[in-house]
Parts: C-alpha cells; sequence; structure tokens
C-alpha cells in the first residue's frame, strides 16, 4: 500500500505542569501550530499542553477526538474520516504517546490506511527512569501495570523478579500513582534481600527523585512517600 500524503504527528507531551520548551524540541511547536485536529485522552489537558506550546490558533476552532480507555474500537477509523484530509496529532496525557495509553489503536488503523506515522521526539518516564537507574539498559522489559489485588499482584511480582534473574534483565513497571505507596510496601515484603530496585517519581520536574538500591537497604529506612506522585519502578535481581 503507498502512503498517503496526510500525516498522524505523535506528539509527546510534558510529564508534569513544565515549561514545554523545557523538554521538547523546537521543531516539534513548529509542527503543532498548524495543526486543528487532534486526538487526545482528556480536552481539557490537551487545550492547556496547546496553549502553553504557544498555540496560537482559537482554540475553540480546533476539533478534538477523545480516545481513552472507555472509547470503543469501532469509533476509532472514525476520527480519520471525521478529519478529512487535514493532518492528525495523537497527544498523550503525558510523556510519549501510544507507550502505555491506547494511542496505540489509533497508529495501528494509521498503518491499515497506509497514512504516514511521524513519531516526535519527547520525554518518555520509563525510558528516563532506565538511563537513570543504573539498571541493564540493554537488555530490559516494560511490564506496564501489575495487578492491584492479591494473590494475583505477589505472583506476578515474584515472576518479574524471576525472570529478571534468569535473564539478566531489568523490568519496568508503572502503578496509579495514588497506589504507589502500597506498591512500594509490597515490593520491600516480597522482593529478595539482593534484588536492586529504581525508583523514579517526579521526573524532568523541579522535585524530580531518583534513587537505585538493594531491598535490603530500602528496608532500613522509611519508604519514600510517593502518593499520587507519578512513578516509575524498576527490578534487577
Amino acid at each position: 500500500m503507498s502512503l498517503s500524503s496526510r500525516c498522524l504527528f505523535l506528539i509527546p507531551s510534558t510529564l508534569g505542569e513544565t515549561t514545554p520548551g523545557k523538554v521538547l524540541p523546537g521543531g516539534n511547536l513548529e509542527i503543532i501550530r498548524p495543526l486543528t485536529h487532534f486526538v487526545v485522552e482528556e480536552e481539557k489537558t490537551a487545550r492547556r499542553f496547546l496553549i502553553r506550546c504557544g498555540y496560537d490558533k482559537p482554540i475553540d476552532a480546533v476539533e478534538f477526538y477523545i480516545l481513552n480507555e472507555h472509547t470503543p474500537a469501532s469509533e476509532i477509523p472514525g476520527f480519520f474520516s471525521a478529519s478529512g484530509n487535514a493532518d492528525l496529532g495523537l497527544i498523550s496525557e503525558a510523556g510519549v504517546p501510544a507507550v502505555a495509553d491506547p494511542g496505540s489503536l489509533l497508529v495501528e488503523e494509521a498503518h491499515k490506511l497506509g497514512i504516514r506515522v511521524v513519531p516526535l521526539a519527547g520525554p518518555s518516564s520509563i525510558i528516563l527512569a532506565l538511563m537513570a537507574s543504573g539498571l541493564n539498559g540493554q537488555n530490559f522489559a516494560f511490564n506496564g501495570y501489575l495487578p492491584v489485588k492479591n494473590p494475583a499482584r505477589t505472583d506476578r511480582i515474584r515472576q518479574i523478579e524471576k525472570r529478571s534473574e534468569l535473564e539478566r534483565q531489568a523490568q519496568v513497571f508503572i502503578e496509579a500513582p495514588y497506589r504507589n505507596n502500597q506498591l512500594i510496601l509490597a515490593l520491600l515484603e516480597i522482593c529478595k534481600s539482593g534484588t536492586r530496585l529504581c525508583i523514579a517519581a517526579n521526573l524532568t520536574l523541579q522535585d524530580e527523585w531518583i534513587r537505585t538500591m538493594k531491598i535490603c537497604e530500602w528496608r532500613v529506612g522509611p519508604p519514600p512517600d510517593l502518593n499520587r506522585k507519578p512513578a516509575v519502578f524498576i527490578l534487577q535481581a
């Protein structure tokens, strides 16, 4: 299939309330400003992001299509037909689109339609945490969200710790920010003393916090309070 002249631009967002110019390449802002059709998880936060990017068109004239965990897959092809021949921008709520968010479904549809997919550079909390962890950046796996309830959560933690040990692989995962503290306590209880754990929170923000220690070292002091702070966790046995 030949590629269409239309483009789907994958637009990274900031990882919190910070100036886009501090973490996004200037070229991204030049691409964003002419666009008038965007696929977003939440319209309110997307509007704020565009304004912070210096978007100079009337926001009320912009077309927003909502794609989140509640959007039926059957609606996704309609985003392309509704936008006519215009280019589309996919904006993540935080960080890069289509990684740990439903935007991947839109990208899949673009490939089916022969629409050119253009990923733009920007902050990824997963990659930033791995870079700063001191753990294995050549062999790693992203596990998304772990199960919320036991025994599934305990079983999953033991499973990824064992996989890390067997394959010498860093295991990356995330949690809903309001459940961070419960996850930390579970990791300290379940994991082996010698397993290393990196916790990276509020990446790129003023109160960024990153620490890698063995589980036995984490157990010595009180665990960090990361309630409602976006964080990435990395285990390596």
